[in-house]
């Protein structure tokens, strides 16, 4: 029940910014998330490290790369070679050095993880906001799908090792269920993509999310804990929330910016 109510709650926020918000308050809002949800990811980094000496999520440098990643236009590559280096450097502060180099990578990696999504976000959103709303809410109706179908009829495990809820036929309800609903979308919106682009893009756009949620699962469970924070309830923390959107929209973005589709 939890979960569906905040399901309820965060529907219609999400609409509003990605359709109707102005330019700046969709990207106020893109890097608030980006900010909690490279909080969340640096805590559950620090627990994949033997005896972490200190606090990796006071990190201002991240955060700051992060932002001026979403800012700044056309210095993606420079930004984020400057910053992985800082991250080197910041790190420096551990007492155990075997963990230097492994926190680096992760801080950096942290940033073109969430931040780099979203500004493929930004971009997607330019082409045309319903874009944007397609490349995520896509993955939201297919947790839905997921959810109940695995319920009701799951009984192998898709990837127990990496996540134990998960079930083959979950990720059928949810492959079949946003199939449907997203070539609606897609005739209702834009239909000028073909059919078969149109399902192509469709199962670009759902297993990539669904690879994106079991890579999230994934370092959850070798940090050892259930979810990256508790801000939603029923949803666990934001990254849980938005962890399938940070595989997908790169990869819709990815398709139409290459031509293949017609945006």
């Amino acid at each position: 029940m939890k979960r569906l109510l905040t399901g309820l709650v965060l529907t219609p926020f999400f609409f509003y910014i990605i359709i109707f918000a102005p330019d700046a308050a969709f990207l106020a809002a893109l890097a608030a998330v980006g900010l909690i949800c490279y909080y969340e990811f640096l805590g559950i980094a620090a627990r994949h490290l033997p005896d972490f000496d200190y606090e990796p999520r006071r990190n201002p440098a991240g955060y700051l790369a992060g932002i001026l990643l979403l800012l700044l236009p056309g210095s993606e590559l420079l930004t984020i070679v400057l910053f992985a280096f800082l991250m080197w450097i910041f790190a420096l502060r551990a007492k155990n050095l075997a963990n230097i180099l492994p926190f680096a990578a992760m801080a950096a990696f942290g940033i073109v993880y969430i931040f780099g999504a979203w500004k493929c976000g930004l971009s997607l959103r330019l082409m045309n906001p319903w874009w944007m709303l397609f490349a995520t809410a896509i993955n939201w109706t297919g947790d839905t799908f997921a959810y109940y179908g695995g319920r009701n009829f799951g009984h192998r495990k898709l990837a127990p090792v990496l996540s134990p809820g998960k079930t083959w036929a979950g990720a059928i309800a949810s492959l079949a269920g946003t199939l449907v609903l997203g070539l609606w979308f897609l005739h209702w919106k834009f239909p000028q993509v073909t059919l078969w682009q149109g399902v192509a893009l469709c199962l670009a756009a759902n297993l990539s999310g669904q690879a994106g949620d079991l890579c999230e699962s994934a370092i959850k469970r070798g940090a050892g804990v259930k979810d990256s924070g508790s801000s939603l309830p029923g949803h666990g923390g934001w990254l849980d929330r938005v962890d399938s959107s940070l595989f997908s929209v790169p990869v819709v973005y990815w398709l139409l910016h290459s031509g293949w589709i017609q945006p």
